[in-house]
């Protein structure tokens, strides 16, 4: 049976394998503070379906409040350790099953395993807060293996913590003019890859989100990721098949072990 990936937007994908459906980093808003979705639909109702969410940090456009709050009840959620206390409107998602992970942790979902993996970025609740929790990646297995990496910069051990993967959903942009440490750019996507060496690859978190009234501060910086990874990782990483999806599109891989 092949897994199938659905790009919403952001960081938000569904992957759907073993009849168990896996939503990434849920962000369901046309606004959040100062930044505003100029590109893509919102995702549809159906988007919200999921057996288990997974929360990769603490920041407010990847731990979304009012979108996990849609989620159906007794979805399973996972987020960073120290997480309900960093976040205080954790606890009111009293219609969820929530659950704090650290890296090294497995849950099982059905027939899926997840993995928590580390990530390189920082985990706090921003611009407040002094509560640190980790950030993390995920990998979901079942019989492919996909690699979620939440936010993350390069880091040394990534393909060793990470492991054999099939599948990687990887973060090449940001929502902003300029990345800071603990990002992956296009090209530092394309040299994850090489370190990976999946057999597919899908870029997220570019292309969405940008701060209102900044649409002519570096626009390739929005417009552009998607498609640099695509020709830097045809450099870097010839053997992955890199699938670049508009909002909303799904892909089925179908991998052979």
């Amino acid at each position: 049976m092949p897994v199938e990936i659905t790009w919403w937007g952001h960081a938000t994908c569904t992957i759907e394998e073993s009849n168990v459906r896996v939503l990434t980093d849920p962000l369901f808003t046309r606004r959040l503070a100062h930044l505003r979705r100029r590109q893509g639909a919102l995702p549809p109702p159906g988007a919200w379906r999921a057996d288990v969410a997974l929360v990769s940090h603490l920041h407010s456009d990847h731990l979304h409040l009012p979108s996990l709050a849609r989620l159906s009840p007794g979805t399973r959620l996972l987020v960073p350790r120290g997480a309900r206390r960093a976040v205080p409107g954790l606890r009111r998602l009293v219609h969820l099953d929530v659950s704090e992970v650290a890296p090294g942790d497995e849950t099982r979902v059905g027939d899926l395993l997840i993995r928590v993996v580390p990530a390189q970025h920082d985990g706090r609740r921003l611009p407040l807060g002094p509560h640190r929790s980790p950030a993390l990646g995920y990998v979901v297995e079942g019989e492919a293996r996909t690699y979620f990496a939440g936010d993350t910069g390069l880091f040394d051990e990534m393909a060793k913590e990470v492991g054999p993967i099939d599948v990687a959903l990887l973060p090449v942009g940001g929502w902003g003019p300029y990345l800071g440490e603990g990002h992956l750019d296009a090209g530092r996507a394309a040299e994850a890859l090489a370190r990976l060496r999946p057999l597919s690859a899908v870029p997220v978190h570019y292309g969405t989100y940008w701060p209102i009234g900044m649409d002519a501060v570096r626009p390739h910086e929005f417009h552009a990721p998607g498609e640099e990874f695509v020709r830097l990782a045809a450099e870097r990483a010839p053997q992955v098949a890199v699938h670049r999806l508009v909002h909303g599109e799904s892909v089925r891989l179908k991998v052979a072990r």
